[in-house]
């Protein structure tokens, strides 16, 4: 139990999910005190949401943590399709897909959740921060000065601001009084689980389906000895709906799949999925916020719930480091809202669309859960107040505009070795490239007045050579230009005026440049 009130931290985070923890790192690795608690006495071992895409790896890569997760999970498993027992295809919906300059990661990663929380806590570890388990934030009470969050156990933690990051039942969103509209559909729930099977393939994800829409599948989770099953409830003599066990999950295997000898064993995860749609209407009430399931649930298809949560810790984690170092201009923390809530809608949309595709694909020979690959996710928030309107003489508005994803490209550093844009970015603070000579003065003197802010490189000036024309090509820009990319990795403002790069920072940041 905490006694009375615990040590005042910047932030503390409800939740040590994909997107608590996340944010934690990014808090962490910017210097604010963090503090994160959980209420589960220990951490799980589930699947759950079990792949990352493509942008979040670019995401992960910047957080320190996605070399381990290509080495945990798979990007290649075929969709193994059977109909009526019999089967029908193997097929990679993915397989002429190839990374590119500008796009190193072209397939999403197949991995259990909880190896993704795992990577993400020992990240975590290395600023010496721990999860505080078995700790949940019941309510909280809030002033100008900080935040008051009450516990289960009856202690309190004080902090600089609060957010809720602890799922679809959230008691923090509960607190605040945000609404979570929206709906659940309890006709369309199913069972999910993880257990093992020998005797069956681990190649390949299994699919089994049948002429009436319903089926299971097993999909092998790589690193482990299991399969998370999924499949329709199944309805006792009474016609209500069964609890997940492992004998009514065998029961479901033999009907649809029809393969003698193969026996479930071992199960560590068993739960019953239900269709939620449902969004808060508010991220951000004073010094507390909303992130992840907390904000928004969504149908599992598409793979976007991790995803999106994880992106909104990302978007928030530097901009609220800001905040609690008093160097954010009142306005910034708003900017979270304002960008997440249209990505939450998004998804929310998405996945309710490809739930409905997927079910109406099920039912005919050929086609199965590739049905519900989505839309690339983090593409850019051209609608932020934050997106500077370019200067419509530097850069090609077809190929980037501010608010977009900010792309990778190879280049040379200034001994000649191999560097990524990525890894350039990878430093916390904004970064600012100059193309070309004639604004190589003005990206030093830029770098040097905003030390602490901003990193400075002259593109083919001295600290970065685009030898192979690739980052030129994937800015749209030719010289002169200065680009303006955000901790987050998005396109903050294209130009080739100095000073409008200052005014930029000026407006959002509380900070005096250097003399």
């Amino acid at each position: 139990m905490t006694d009375g009130v615990a040590r005042n931290e910047d932030v503390l985070i409800a939740g040590a999910g994909p997107t608590g923890l996340t944010l934690a790192v990014e808090l962490a690795r910017r210097g604010a005190g963090v503090r994160i608690v959980d209420a589960a006495p220990v951490p799980h071992r589930e699947s759950r949401g079990k792949g990352l895409q493509p942008r979040t790896l670019e995401v992960l890569e910047d957080v320190g943590i996605t070399e381990r997760a290509l080495a945990a999970g798979t990007t290649r498993l075929p969709f193994r399709k059977y109909f009526d027992g019999a089967h029908v295809n193997d097929t990679d919906p993915f397989a002429d897909a190839r990374p590119t300059p500008d796009a190193p990661y072209e397939r999403g990663l197949l991995i259990g959740q909880w190896q993704v929380e795992k990577l993400l806590r020992e990240r975590l570890a290395e600023f010496g921060i721990d999860v505080e388990s078995g700790t949940e934030v019941t309510g909280f009470e809030q002033d100008e000065d900080g935040v008051t969050a009450f516990l289960a156990d009856g202690g309190r933690i004080r902090a600089g601001y609060l957010v809720g990051c602890d799922g679809g039942r959230s008691r923090v969103r509960k607190a605040m009084g945000v609404r979570f509209d929206g709906t659940t559909d309890e006709t369309q729930s199913m069972v999910v689980g993880d257990v093992e099977a020998e005797g069956i393939s681990r190649d390949v994800w299994h699919q089994w389906f049948a002429s009436d829409g319903a089926g299971v599948m097993l999909c092998p989770m790589p690193g482990t000895n299991s399969f998370q099953f999924q499949s329709g409830l199944e309805l006792g003599a009474d016609g209500e709906p069964l609890p997940p066990s492992l004998e009514s999950f065998q029961r479901i295997f033999e009907r649809y799949a029809g393969v003698p000898g193969v026996t479930l064993t071992d199960p560590t995860w068993l739960s019953v999925w239900r269709v939620n749609v449902r969004m808060a209407d508010r991220l951000r009430v004073g010094r507390v916020l909303l992130a992840g399931d907390a904000a928004h649930i969504h149908p599992i298809t598409g793979g976007l719930g991790m995803n999106t949560g994880i992106q909104d810790a990302y978007n928030l984690g530097w901009k609220l480091a800001l905040a609690t170092a008093g160097l954010a201009d009142p306005g910034l923390l708003d900017t979270y809202e304002e960008e997440r809530l249209p990505v939450a809608a998004w998804t929310l949309g998405i996945s309710t669309e490809l739930y409905a595709r997927v079910r109406e694909a099920v039912r005919e020979p050929g086609t199965g859960v590739e049905a519900a690959a989505p839309p690339p996710m983090g593409t850019g928030y051209r609608w932020s107040s934050l997106a500077e309107p370019a200067n419509a003489s530097v850069g090609d508005p077809a190929v980037l505009r501010p608010g977009d994803r900010a792309p990778d490209a190879p280049c040379l550093d200034a001994s000649g070795d191999p560097v990524r844009l990525f890894q350039v970015y990878a430093d916390p603070r904004f970064t600012l490239l100059g193309f070309g000579a004639e604004v190589a003065g003005a990206v030093g003197k830029l770098g040097a007045e905003y030390e602490g802010l901003v990193q400075a490189f002259a593109i083919d000036g001295g600290d970065l050579r685009d030898h192979e024309g690739h980052a030129h090509r994937a800015y749209g820009v030719s010289d002169p230009a200065l680009v303006l990319v955000r901790p987050d990795n998005h396109v903050a403002l294209l130009t080739r005026d100095p000073d409008e790069v200052a005014e930029y920072l000026s407006r959002i940041v509380l900070i005096t440049p250097k003399e």
